[in-house]
Formats: structure tokens, sequence, C-alpha cells
């Protein structure tokens, strides 16, 4: 009794052709620049932070992506590693009044906060397209 495999070695080949075609970087320029990662001439949100069910221009699916907490956790981070140094030279430099201190790394965490966000999150649904994660990768 020999067991014939589903598949044949062409469509092993072309399914790993396939998963190889994807590149990485430039699927995250893409999301980077709030664009579609398939296409990059579509836009990848509707709004601020809600990403488009499909591509309006190539019809790419992308509600499979599960970007969840990801943008928010790496936006802290970066912020957080430029801003604290910042605001301890600004004070051994100048020595601000506390208030005038506080009130301008404010407005400048947020100000990089609501500029990383959304490139964020449009970089990590294109490395999630790139490699295939959360239902990207089916035909």
């Amino acid at each position: 009794m020999t067991i014939e495999p589903k598949f044949s070695e062409e469509d092993l080949r072309a399914t790993t052709q396939e998963v190889a075609e994807r590149p990485v970087r430039p699927a995250m320029f893409r999301g980077w620049r709030q664009r579609c990662p398939s296409c990059g001439k579509g836009p990848i949100m509707r709004s601020y932070l809600k990403v488009r069910d499909e591509c309006a221009v190539c019809g790419e699916e992308l509600h499979h992506h599960r970007a969840d907490d990801g943008p928010a956790y790496l936006t802290i981070l970066i912020v957080g590693h430029i801003m604290a140094p910042a605001i301890i030279w600004a004070f051994t430099t100048f020595r601000p009044d506390p208030m005038v201190l506080a009130s301008v790394f404010t407005v400048g965490c947020v100000a990089l906060s609501l500029y990383l966000l959304p490139r964020l999150k449009g970089a990590i649904v294109g490395l999630q397209w790139a490699k295939r994660m959360h239902g990207f990768g089916k035909r």
C-alpha cells in the first residue's frame, strides 16, 4: 500500500517561492508611509488608527492584521529614549523654570507620540503582511 502525496513537488516549490516573494523592509517602509504593504499606492488607514479592510487600489485584504498594543509599546519606548536624555540635558544646560521645562517636554512628548503611533502601526501591519502572519498568507 503506497501513500500518494497530496501536493506535487511543483506545488511545494511554487508555495516556497511565493513565501519568499515578500521582502520585509519595503513592506515595513510602505506601512511606515501609511500605504498598502502590497502595492505601496493605496492608503492603509481609513482614520487615525483604523486600518482599512482592503486596499482601495490593489484589493489586498488588510483586515487580518493583529497590531494590538505593539505600536503603543514601541511609541512609548522610542519617545522615552529620546525625551528622557533630552530633558536631562535641557535641565542641566539651561536650568529653566520647572513649569516651563514640564510644559515644553509635555507638548514634545505628545506631539512625537501622535506622529509615531500611526506610522508604527503601519510598519507592524507591513511586517505581518510580509511574514504572512495572521491570515495574510492565505490564497
